[in-house]
């Protein structure tokens, strides 16, 4: 049996709100084993996003614990959780959040130059990273000279450029078209198992979810194993929730 690279005990995340306490789920408890690649599937405003967020310690829990392999995550302080962020995890976002005014190079270069690593090595990783992504052309490109997919290309290389244990992506393909989609999906595949990742992805893709080894569905707070439907249509995409 595979050892868990993320493990949630009781996760509860709730907010505050005019008519009350707002929570979003509460007693979540589920593993992800290390090299494992995880759909979390379920309708829009269920929480995927928020939980995705407490596996890579970008937020904090009302209560219970993430563990990152024996670390619990939420008894790191601040600068200890952003050090675990910049070294173990690789985000992806549906929107690419490139910096505007550096290009495509210097924007995969951003976490290592972070890191404190000395720019001509930055710049090596970089390149070897956008080689991966099939776009060493474009390297000297800024974010507005690059395609939606090229884009997402270069937040795939800037996410894996740091050699991160897990990869934690949210709707990675939710603002492309179908034939971009099916390329980022192929491409982040192939990195997965290239890099022997851990990756947790946020999707409404069902042919993205049925790539994947599991898929989990969060609705009303509840966490369960899913099974999707029997494929409908002869072109073989799949509807969203």
């Amino acid at each position: 049996m595979r050892q868990a690279c993320f493990r949630a005990e009781n996760l509860t995340k709730s907010y505050p709100s005019a008519g009350g306490e707002l929570v979003v789920f509460s007693g979540l408890d589920f593993e992800v084993a290390q090299g494992e690649k995880l759909a979390l599937v379920g309708p829009s405003g269920a929480g995927k996003s928020t939980l995705l967020h407490l596996l890579g310690g970008l937020d904090r829990p009302t209560a219970g614990a993430v563990y990152f392999g024996s670390q619990n995550l939420f008894a790191l302080s601040e600068t200890e959780l952003a050090r675990f962020r910049n070294r173990s995890i690789g985000f992806v976002w549906q929107i690419p959040s490139l910096l505007p005014e550096f290009t495509a190079l210097e924007n995969v270069m951003m976490p290592l130059l972070v890191r404190g690593l000395e720019a001509r090595q930055a710049a090596r990783a970089a390149r070897n990273r956008l080689e991966e992504v099939g776009l060493a052309d474009r390297a000297s490109h800024r974010a507005g000279e690059l395609s939606g997919g090229e884009q997402q290309r270069v937040v795939l290389a800037r996410a894996l450029v740091g050699e991160p244990q897990a990869l934690l992506a949210d709707e990675p393909t939710g603002n492309l078209d179908y034939r971009t989609a099916e390329l980022i999906i192929e491409l982040l595949d192939t990195l997965h198992r290239r890099h022997g990742l851990t990756s947790v992805v946020v999707t409404h893709n069902l042919a993205f979810a049925r790539r994947c080894d599991r898929i989990l569905k969060l609705e009303r707070g509840v966490l369960v194993p899913w099974q999707p439907p029997p494929r409908e249509g002869t072109d073989g995409r799949d509807e969203g929730f």
